[in-house]
């Protein structure tokens, strides 16, 4: 006789360890200044320990759905814990800046494999009429971990020193393991399928060029006019064409493409691509924003956006709550009207605008985001059959880091070049104002592709209709 579930330990268990390798992600953007001076390296090469993260990520979530086949959840689950807890062990003891990195990127493996071996758990564990309370549940710690990062940072660093941003966390890490031993349960089953070794190292350089390429653009002064740049995206794109044609036509595909197939799914992930592209992107541009023209510090700018970030996650479960009693159309179009109006003010933009107005704003921006982000990936999520759980999952996880990095490449790179004609068309001497201005003027411009993205993304939002998962049709055709 099999056990019965424990649904909600497995929940717990998720929960926990989700919380602090995704509070992770962010717990290390404060200290990347004090990193630099420690370990007396310049900017771009202290950046690795962002950049190397969503790299790292966005290569390891194709492979997922692999390994979700072929091996148990508690494997799973502990084995990319384990991974985790040894990159955080030797972050926090490194003596030099490579060995920090090491560990930086021994983190991001666990990180990268954990969020979507625990989508597809709870995808198999709870029916579709309660996916959406779930999924924001969990969409509670995914938003609430990273928003909390930077400001706890900041206060670790200055009262304990860097070290300790890792050594904080490992007793954490060690307790979730521990509960998984004592709590977790195996869910779904194990296929062992074949491993397809090019298919792996066609996305490991599609994803891998891409997310630097895009990555890298913002950095770089010649933006994507760079050949070193050009070089890594066409040869990233390239490769995911290959990647794809080749998915179609293995009996057994590493990443089912054919997960497209579904509308409600093509057009939930389409939407979701958009919003994650305007939210990085408002958190890069932001913050350039309020420090440039506004002459604000850092430390304001980062709270600026705190209240926006913090109730971006609270709301998660109620908009879930509200998914599964409403479906997605009356959250998603409303979601992406709102989001459609944040972005006519950002457009407008100018040094006289109060403090209090980009508070305002920027709360405005994360809740319609919490409406439309949750809302669409889990409806697309549940029109597919269960053995395609692993691949929807997979691929919806990869999208995030690629329309980050793509989203946040874009607007800089819309921001500085406008800002640049700016000051070529200005004949004055180039004063301190005039500077101010020409960035208000690339920002300007920057929202307006925004803008142009979000109105894309309210005409899609009309054709989302409530999913219902093919699996589900088959058991009511079965009943009558």
């Amino acid at each position: 006789m099999e056990a019965k579930i424990n649904s909600k330990a497995i929940l717990i268990t998720f929960m926990i360890g989700a919380f602090f390798s995704i509070l992770n992600e962010t717990l290390l953007n404060i200290a990347l200044t004090e990193l630099m001076n420690v370990f007396h390296v310049d900017a771009p090469t202290v950046q690795w320990l962002a950049t190397g993260f969503m790299l790292i990520m966005g290569v390891l979530m194709p492979i997922s759905a692999l390994l979700i086949q072929s091996f148990t959840t508690r494997h799973m689950f502990i084995g990319v814990m384990t991974i985790f807890l040894v990159g955080t062990i030797i972050a926090a003891s490194a003596v030099n800046f490579p060995m920090l990195l090491t560990g930086r990127m021994i983190q991001a493996v666990g990180t990268g494999l954990l969020i979507p071996v625990i989508m597809n758990t709870l995808l198999l564990l709870y029916p579709p009429e309660v996916r959406g309370k779930i999924m924001g549940t969990f969409g509670l710690v995914i938003m609430f971990a990273p928003a909390i990062g930077p400001t706890l940072s900041g206060v670790i660093v200055d009262t304990l020193g860097w070290r300790w941003l890792f050594i904080s966390v490992i007793p954490f890490v060690v307790f979730s393991i521990l509960f998984a031993l004592k709590y977790l349960q195996n869910v779904g089953e194990v296929t062992k399928p074949k491993v397809d070794v090019l298919s792996i190292l066609l996305s490991t350089i599609g994803i891998g060029g891409l997310v630097y390429g895009f990555s890298s653009a913002g950095e770089n002064k010649e933006g994507f006019l760079s050949i070193s740049i050009l070089t890594y995206i066409i040869v990233g794109a390239l490769s995911l064409v290959f990647f794809v044609w080749r998915q179609l036509k293995l009996a057994e595909p590493l990443l089912d493409v054919r997960v497209f197939k579904y509308k409600n799914y093509a057009l939930g992930v389409i939407v979701f691509v958009i919003v994650v592209m305007a939210m990085f992107a408002s958190e890069i541009v932001m913050p350039m924003y309020l420090q440039g023209p506004l002459g604000y510090t850092a430390k304001v700018a980062g709270l600026v956006l705190l209240p926006g970030a913090l109730l971006n996650g609270l709301m998660s479960p109620l908009m879930g709550a509200l998914f599964d009693k409403v479906g997605p159309s009356k959250l998603i179009i409303p979601g992406t009207i709102i989001l459609t109006g944040v972005m006519i003010f950002y457009s407008n933009i100018n040094p006289s605008v109060p403090l209090w107005a980009f508070i305002l704003v920027y709360i405005v921006l994360m809740l319609s985001i919490s409406a439309i982000m949750m809302p669409s990936q889990t409806n697309g999520l549940n029109e597919l059959p269960k053995h395609l759980y692993p691949h929807g999952t997979a691929i919806a996880n990869t999208l995030q880091p690629v329309s980050g990095a793509l989203g946040v490449s874009i607007f800089v790179s819309i921001l500085t070049g406008r800002s640049k004609y700016y000051l070529e068309q200005h004949s004055g001497p180039p004063t301190e104002g005039v500077a101010h201005q020409a960035m208000t003027y690339g920002v300007h411009h920057a929202y307006w592709f925004a803008l142009g993205l979000c109105i894309a993304a309210f005409i899609i939002a009309i054709f989302i209709r409530k999913a219902i998962s093919p699996d589900a049709k088959a058991s009511e055709t079965k009943v009558s």
